[in-house]
């Protein structure tokens, strides 16, 4: 935290010079011109749920906390890939990446720019390639004033590099893991006085959040659950992904943005002007192309030299999807022009066929893009919304995370610039209509209901429960169909009684907060005493039953022993029963599978968990088809959904082991 107005800002407010390179607004070319006063940066206490900068599916533990925003999940990280430290300090991590030295092969370069989209800071960028290929970047942040809103002072903080208002120091490191042979990208943050290595910071004035995932969030990482504690550390370890190159622990396929100068302020001061800085973005971007893999199948040399350091992924690995934006800004293949686009035009050719290109550039490229273009697997790919297709695929999805949960986009700034321009928002409010859905123009704060999956019971009687609903404090639930009692009816878990046998029922539920009503939402019981066992008694037995055995063949494609360099449909973990842990205990590697499993439930909006999605034909490598026993367009209690049914009456449980 920052504490009282520095001389060099009140020397700022009288600078005539200061005032024309920094006034309010910003056109991504120049700064404008207007006052804008500096005052302290303040926390800024929140109601409701403040997921910004965390994965949707944060890993939930036993005691209700977030593992992906735990210290222990940061170190567990850094030991991943730094098990030795030698970079935790900035001075370290800069001079093992080479910053500072020159020689054939070496490529340096650094820009200022003002971050008025993503973050809102003044921004000092700088890019080292070296002549192996290996690629590192080191960013200065700046922020002048309260977390809100971009002001132009953080931009000349940055170019003066005052020290008061540095907030900290980003690093990226584009190397192989220790060990290891194939490069990936990597992600550090350092406090901007000692230099010292952090696990944790804050972005946007919301409390702290844990490495990495305020970085990976919006980098295309994923946020898979840690191991069990390590036989021979005692810690739990950073998990394995199966479908990468590099099959190393840290890992998490991340990726490099683009430097999108249509975004960024400008200073009209000399040598930090786009104009003046325009080459160099270009040598950065061509270090971030790098950096991206060419999709697989490609043979090279493609016949385009700025593709000649680019890997050619697996066909199990995310396939350089934000390529196309960023040659797109040079002229394309080849990046002939010198300077990028004034203006972002960019779209892509399956949206304008769908005649959506307002949306695209209007929503989609302002809100979506940045992050979910580094989204998706070779043999998955709907999530980095790059055709018309894909992102209509998502749109139930979208209207939870938009507008019900409001934990979308991801980023304060953009969530904030998101609702309050109506530019922005209303072309997905006009699309959202089209899908069904009509409050798509309204901000997320209001009551929602979220009674939980339709489920399948053996006894007559259980719990219900409200608990993933939002923005309520009151419920009120009414059974309304079927002979059903409700016990303590205007609670958050009243308790259920069919008194009419085995059959099926509905009861709905009402959220309110103050004068404020959800509308209804249905919840479909099917009681069945004949089940052959009772899903309040499953545990993972069934689960890995199931997924090993059942008719679904999960693991002809969830498996261990694929080879991720040469087939297809191999998935980031596997299902099989392998040596997880390394110790050859069937037992230890039983729970090891387990925790990994469970990492694919996501305990704060259960139908949104992978675990049930996939297999129901969401989004699913094997194609789009609900495989067997996981027919979700079945009513609730019919055989052909049988295992879904199972899987959600073992969550409901607590997904026990």
């Amino acid at each position: 935290m920052r504490t009282g107005a520095s001389p060099w800002c009140i020397l700022a407010l009288t600078s005539a010079l200061l005032l024309s390179a920094c006034g309010g607004g910003g056109d991504a070319t120049t700064s404008g011109s207007g006052d804008i006063i500096p005052t302290n940066q303040v926390f800024v206490p929140t109601n409701g749920p403040d997921r910004f900068l965390l994965f949707p599916n944060p890993q939930v533990l036993a005691g209700g906390s977030f593992q992906t925003n735990t210290t222990q999940y940061a170190n567990a990280y850094y030991a991943a890939i730094d098990p030795g430290n030698d970079r935790d300090t900035l001075a370290k991590f800069k001079a093992l990446n080479g910053f500072g030295t020159s020689g054939p092969g070496i490529v340096e370069e650094s820009i200022i720019i003002g971050d008025q989209r993503d973050l809102g800071y003044g921004r000092k960028m700088t890019g080292h390639q070296n002549a192996d290929g290996t690629i590192a970047f080191v960013v200065e942040n700046y922020l002048v004033g309260d977390y809100g809103p971009y002001s132009p002072f953080s931009l000349q903080a940055a170019i003066d590099g005052v020290q008061q208002w540095h907030l900290g120091t980003n690093g990226i490191e584009f190397s192989p893991g220790p060990g290891g042979t194939v490069n990936f990208a990597k992600f550090y943050t350092f406090d901007p006085i000692t230099g010292a290595r952090l696990t944790q910071a804050d972005l946007d004035g919301r409390g702290e959040k844990a490495m990495p995932g305020i970085c990976i969030s919006c980098h295309g990482g994923r946020g898979d659950a840690l191991t069990p504690p390590d036989p021979t550390t005692g810690q739990p370890l950073f998990p394995k992904l199966l479908n990468s190159t590099s099959r190393a622990r840290g890992d998490i396929s991340g990726q490099l943005h683009a430097f999108e100068p249509a975004s960024f302020d400008f200073s009209t001061l000399s040598g930090f002007t786009r104009a003046s800085q325009e080459a160099k973005i270009k040598i950065l971007n061509q270090m971030v192309l790098c950096a991206t893999p060419l999709p697989y199948g490609t043979t090279k040399p493609t016949g385009f030299p700025e593709d000649d350091c680019r890997a050619v992924a697996n066909p199990n690995e995310y396939q350089g999807t934000a390529a196309d934006s960023l040659k797109a800004m040079y002229g394309g293949n080849g990046l002939p022009q010198a300077a990028s686009n004034t203006v972002d035009t960019y779209v892509p050719s399956d949206w304008q066929a769908n005649g959506q290109s307002s949306l695209y550039l209007s929503t989609v490229s302002n809100s979506c893009r940045v992050c979910h273009a580094m989204r998706g697997t070779g043999n998955q790919s709907d999530i980095n919304f790059d055709t018309f297709g894909k992102f209509d695929s998502y749109r139930d999805r979208i209207h939870a995370h938009v507008v019900e949960r409001g934990n979308m986009p991801l980023a304060k700034l953009v969530y904030d610039k998101y609702w309050s321009t109506p530019a922005i928002y209303g072309p997905m409010a006009s699309y959202l209509a089209g899908a069904g859905y009509s409050d798509g123009a309204q901000k997320p704060g209001g009551p929602v209901a979220d009674p939980g999956p339709d489920r399948v019971i053996k006894s007559s009687t259980t719990t219900l429960s409200a608990a993933m609903s939002l923005y309520a404090t009151s419920y009120q639930w009414t059974v309304t169909s079927g002979n059903a009692t409700l016990t303590n009816a205007n609670s958050a878990q009243p308790v259920f009684t069919a008194n009419g046998g085995n059959g099926t029922y509905t009861v709905s539920l009402v959220a309110s907060n103050g004068t404020s009503t959800s509308s209804a939402k249905t919840l479909t019981i099917v009681v069945n005493s004949l089940l052959a066992k009772d899903p309040a008694t499953l545990n993972f037995a069934d689960i890995k039953n199931v997924l090993q055995n059942g008719p679904a063949g999960c693991v002809n494609c969830h498996a261990s022993t694929k080879d991720s360099l040469t087939q297809s449909l191999v998935p980031p973990i596997g299902y099989d029963s392998y040596d997880r842990s390394g110790t050859g205990n069937a037992a230890t590697n039983d729970t090891w599978f387990y925790t990994e499993l469970r990492g694919r439930i996501n305990f704060t909006d259960i139908i949104d968990s992978p675990l049930l999605r996939k297999p129901s034909g969401n989004h699913h490598g094997a194609g789009a088809a609900a495989l067997s026993g996981f027919d979700t367009s079945l009513p609730v209690g019919l055989p052909g959904r049988a295992d879904y049914d199972l899987f959600v009456g073992w969550i409901l449980n607590g997904a026990p082991q």
